[in-house]
């Protein structure tokens, strides 16, 4: 039956079994018998036909690993018997062998702990060197010069804020200028920003307008200006003006307000010492002092500057002492020839009262062509002549009409007594400016 079954039947008689066979070899065939032998049964039971031809073996297929649950446990010392289709189990891959820790002079040398220690510590103390150098450059050059910078920076920016400020706030210069100064990397190079140089220029141009426009009919303008913490006030021509605000840089302009005169006419009555010693004249541009001795205020310090400047001598009236007048002129001739003697004498006497002859006048008894003629400019002349002279009444009082600011006027009507007034030389009269040429030639 078993030979029926492997198809070996018919030769049986030839061919007996074969019992050194293995059974590994039968079992691995008996697949292919299998087929054999169901080809038999379904072509019929006769022995002696031809043999099939055989099929080619099918295609291993792959078969699914069999999950860790689905394993039955095996007895103790078992192994598990091999599956008939499976794979060989693939050999594993054996990881490479670790190399040594830490740094080594060569392969698979290591470095003993001690060095590692060593180098270890020379690593950190190092990292702590670069961090102390690093901070001291920080806090000893770094942060000192920014401070430097900053401080440079500062200055500079309150420098133009000084200088261009009210009118002159927004103006492009000071914007341009204050860029300048934030780009500046060296406190050096924010100090050498030039700032007076275009405030001058555009204060020049403001109070030129300014000028034009405050300028009243006459022709003139009051200059505001502070001095020592003082504000001074001065009444200048339109060119005399001109010619200030040419000559000033930013410092003096941005400090300087340009205003229409508001002045008022104050008489005052002065000794002649008072009075430029008397020899001012109408018209002439006198600066107003304080005597602070006068005053007995010898706590406050001396003013270097005019408390009001460029005031007007609108008219002077000289006490009627000096218009009494009582003169006589005797002129002598003597001629001698030959024991003979000739003499001729002439004498002109002159006595009046000046203030009679101008009641005299006024009431028209006397023509007044001809006092007019006489006493034009008597007063002038009359100081003239004590200039000339060298000899003049020192006792007179003078009645002095000036103008000045009206801020000014409370300040004149109560020092009097205590002020002085000044010719500047700057604009001396016609007199003075002759003994000056004379003098420095």
């Amino acid at each position: 039956m078993l030979d029926k079954i492997k198809g070996n039947d018919r030769d049986k008689k030839n061919n007996p079994p074969d019992l050194r066979k293995s059974n590994d070899k039968g079992d691995s065939d008996i697949g292919g018998k299998l087929k054999g032998l169901v080809g038999k049964f379904s072509g019929g039971s006769d022995s002696n036909k031809k043999k099939p031809r055989p099929m080619p073996k099918p295609r291993p297929r792959l078969k699914t690993p069999e999950k860790p649950e689905d394993r039955k446990p095996l007895k103790g010392g078992e192994k598990p018997k091999p599956r008939l289709g499976s794979e060989k189990p693939r050999p594993r891959l054996t990881p490479p062998p670790k190399k040594p820790d830490g740094p080594s002079g060569g392969i698979g040398r290591r470095i003993p702990e001690e060095e590692q220690r060593t180098i270890i510590g020379a690593l950190v103390f190092g990292l702590i060197i670069l961090v102390l150098a690093g901070a001291g450059y920080y806090f000893l050059v770094y942060q000192p010069y920014q401070e430097t910078l900053q401080n440079a920076k500062a200055t500079k920016i309150a420098e133009v804020d000084a200088l261009f400020k009210g009118p002159l706030a927004t103006d492009p210069q000071k914007q341009a200028i204050l860029a300048q100064i934030d780009a500046a990397v060296t406190p050096e190079e924010a100090l050498a920003v030039d700032v007076v140089g275009p405030a001058t220029q555009s204060w020049r141009t403001y109070q030129n307008q300014q000028i034009n426009i405050k300028k009243d009919r006459v022709g003139r303008v009051m200059v505001n200006y502070t001095d020592n913490d003082q504000e001074k006030r001065v009444i200048m021509k339109v060119d005399d003006a001109k010619k200030f605000v040419s000559q000033a840089d930013a410092t003096v302009l941005a400090n300087t307000q340009i205003q229409t005169p508001d002045t008022v006419a104050v008489p005052i009555m002065i000794t002649r010492l008072q009075a430029a010693g008397g020899l001012i004249s109408v018209g002439d541009m006198v600066d107003v002092y304080l005597n602070q001795n006068a005053t007995g205020n010898n706590t406050s310090p001396a003013a270097s500057t005019p408390r009001i400047s460029g005031a007007t001598v609108l008219a002077i009236l000289r006490s009627k002492d000096s218009g009494a007048v009582d003169a006589r002129i005797l002129n002598t001739q003597r001629l001698t020839l030959n024991s003979i003697t000739s003499q001729s004498e002439n004498e002109r006497a002159s006595s009046t009262d000046v203030e009679q002859l101008l009641r005299a006048a006024a009431s028209g008894g006397l023509n007044e062509a001809e006092i007019n003629a006489i006493l034009q400019n008597y007063g002038i002349r009359l100081s003239s002549y004590e200039r000339s002279s060298n000899l003049g009444e020192l006792d007179t009082n003078y009645l002095i009409i000036l103008e000045v600011p009206r801020e000014d006027v409370l300040f004149l009507i109560q020092n009097m007594n205590s002020i002085i007034l000044t010719v500047p030389t700057q604009n001396a009269p016609q007199w003075m400016i002759q003994e000056l040429q004379r003098i420095y030639g």
